[in-house]
């Protein structure tokens, strides 16, 4: 059985109206080299400094993916709810570069609520951001997540 915190929002809590922080998490050479093991993508864009001097970017960049999946992982707490599953990503954008050392964090807001399961449960769409120490956009778009309803008495 498991146990969610007793902090953990049902659908019925979440209000559109606010905008969730998540904690910040800075981007180690660790997080992008476990990545590309992982992954199987070891373009040099990501894992080689010589080459990366002489893109536009002038350094290595973090994998777009990884930090999405990172964001994945901050955005369960959130808010933190009662999901039950992750059911779609409606669209993703890719707006700016995430460097080894960036601080990460997620904006969250409700954009779109539908009770199903005869009221046991809820749609999500979330308008999820990803910004960097600086406030800047480095990712952003919408995600689909079921929650459970508060249980009927």
């Amino acid at each position: 059985m498991t146990v969610l915190p007793p902090s953990a929002l049902y659908f019925e809590d979440l209000d559109p109206e606010v905008t969730y922080q998540s904690a910040a998490r800075t981007i180690t050479q660790a997080d992008i080299m476990t990545f590309a093991g992982f992954s199987g993508d070891f373009n040099p864009i990501h894992i080689d400094h010589e080459f990366a001097k002489e893109t536009p970017f002038r350094q290595p960049i973090a994998h777009g993916f990884g930090m999405f999946s990172i964001a994945s992982g901050l955005g369960t707490h959130a808010p933190p709810t009662k999901t039950v599953a992750l059911i779609a990503v409606k669209e993703w954008k890719f707006t700016a570069p995430v460097y080894m050392g960036d601080t990460i964090r997620i904006l969250s807001r409700v954009a779109e609520k539908t009770v199903k399961g005869v009221g046991k449960r809820g749609e999500v769409v979330w308008f999820r951001q990803i910004v960097n120490q600086h406030g800047k956009v480095v990712q952003e778009g919408h995600m689909v997540t079921m929650v459970e309803c508060r249980p009927k008495s």
